[in-house]
């Protein structure tokens, strides 16, 4: 390990850009956060307007490199990490996006996703993808595009578009649009990449309608991704790693062998479990996708993902206005002894998994003249470990069962939620030293690349306990918890 290299990692999300400079021990030495408007033109539709991701993206990165070229540090190589399956289209010529960029949150093209199912053409995807016919990915949002922009077909069919999630948006810009490439992990979210022969595929593009010539080339997650403009950052600088956010958290959690598993509560809930090198696939509706690619080996996990944690505490802040920050729903909850009997189902954008139900909706049972703004804030921050419950049965049945999760993401710094998380899930619970580890893991990978750490276990050393969280539950509070959860799905439920 070489302790002198220092690393920026971008890490383009949801709600916020942020960028964060590393040292080769994974300890932060300058941080810079900005938030950017969410765009919401119609009931389940989610936009972004793609000058804002870069504007924001540039700004918190210039000031994450000032305030360590204030303490006298320089940048050695560049990591992307980003939200993932978000669709941007650009013109190839001008750089500028054709269209606001699809969030992976939408839910416009349920109904073709339901008429590719009613067609039988799910399987397919399926074996080919690892991932089910929902709204969620990439490839028909890029389809909406395609159909719905003036001009777009006609300028993608002659090769003058191009597509890529976010990270590849960002490379393109921040190479001054020398590059466009993207990493196998965001590849395998877009519903046209076939993860067992990692490459794109020929037979998803003529379903999807989708013109080969939209598409990055496809590179490991430790690779040379190409030099950043030199009059962004006064010097350029090389980026060698990238990797979707949830792929690149696990590997910030060092979560290299199979059986090990991560979750990340951010704007939503994402449960990785390392499978190894073979893909394994679910019976229970989770996903397979790539978990990370470097030296020619490539590593499979099996997903979980619930589209709503953090992004339902942004509603209770911004939407509801009972909170101003974050920070007040620890005490909050704990002002109670229990939920009252008030469930909250975060449907905002239908129900991830195991359900997969694009049409369901937010739902909020139980309420009384009671009921107050700490009932509900309680509520919230329940659902958020009731869900991952829901994905650890499905994992469970699948013949998984992890003895031990470490969490990571913005909430995890809330004791209350996640001492709840292992009553809920009856585990123990690990809170990293390092919280921030989306960031961390696409900085090892950029270092990786780079020479800074010398391998797998190299970077294996840095992993340090912040807390741990045993269960303390008695098992009739959780059955009875669990029980009125379980209703409430079945309620909110729309199918």
């Amino acid at each position: 390990m070489n302790d002198k290299k220092y690393i920026l990692s971008i890490d383009q999300g949801t709600t916020s850009s942020r960028a964060i400079v590393f040292d080769s021990k994974g300890s932060s030495l300058a941080k810079s956060q900005e938030e950017f408007p969410q765009i919401f033109p119609n009931d389940g539709w989610v936009e972004h307007d793609p000058e804002n991701i870069w504007s924001s993206t540039l700004n918190v990165s210039q000031s994450a490199l000032k305030s360590a070229t204030d303490q006298g540090v320089s940048i050695a190589t560049i990591g992307i990490t980003n939200q993932r399956e978000t669709t941007v289209v650009w013109d190839r010529t001008t750089g500028k996006p054709i269209y606001n960029a699809i969030v992976w949150q939408d839910r416009r093209t349920a109904d073709l996703c339901a008429k590719l199912k009613a067609d039988g053409l799910e399987e397919m995807v399926t074996a080919k993808t690892g991932l089910l016919l929902d709204p969620y990915f990439s490839a028909t949002k890029i389809a909406w595009i395609l159909d719905n922009v003036e001009g777009a077909r006609a300028k993608a069919e002659r090769g003058e578009l191009a597509f890529g999630t976010v990270d590849s948006f960002l490379l393109w810009r921040l190479t001054g649009g020398k590059e466009h490439a993207t990493d196998v992990t965001n590849a395998s979210r877009t519903m046209i990449f076939d993860i067992h022969k990692l490459a794109w595929d020929e037979e998803l593009l003529k379903l999807f309608n989708i013109p080969a010539s939209l598409l990055p080339e496809v590179k490991e997650c430790a690779a040379d991704f190409g030099i950043t403009d030199p009059e962004l950052f006064g010097s350029p600088l090389p980026i060698q790693g990238i990797a979707g956010d949830q792929q690149a958290a696990s590997f910030g959690q060092t979560c290299f062998e199979p059986g090990d598993i991560k979750s990340t509560y951010g704007t939503g809930c994402f449960v990785l479990l390392n499978t190894g090198e073979k893909p394994l696939s679910s019976k229970n509706r989770l996903l397979t996708t790539v978990g990370y690619r470097v030296n020619g080996k490539t590593s499979y996990a099996i997903e979980g993902a619930i589209f709503m944690s953090g992004a339902a505490v942004q509603w209770l802040r911004d939407g509801l206005k009972i909170i101003q920050s974050a920070s007040e729903t620890e005490a909050l909850a704990k002002s109670i002894p229990d939920n009252k009997g008030v469930y909250l189902v975060p449907a905002f954008t239908g129900l991830g998994a195991p359900y997969w139900d694009p049409h369901a909706r937010g739902s909020i049972y139980g309420l009384t003249r009671d009921s107050g703004p700490a009932e509900i804030v309680r509520a919230t921050l329940e659902a958020v470990c009731y869900q991952t419950r829901d994905l650890f049965e499905a994992m469970a049945d699948d013949g998984m069962t992890p003895n031990a999760l470490r969490v990571d993401g913005g909430m995890v710094a809330n004791d209350w939620a996640m001492q709840f998380l292992s009553d809920t899930l009856n585990l123990q619970v690990n809170r990293p030293a390092v919280a921030e580890t989306t960031s961390l893991g696409a900085a090892y990978l950029a270092g990786l690349q780079h020479g800074i750490y010398s391998s797998l276990d190299d970077i294996k050393q840095n992993w340090a306990l912040d807390h741990r969280f045993e269960p303390e539950m008695s098992e009739q509070t959780r059955a009875q918890n669990l029980q009125g959860w379980d209703l409430a799905i079945k309620r909110t439920r729309h199918q």
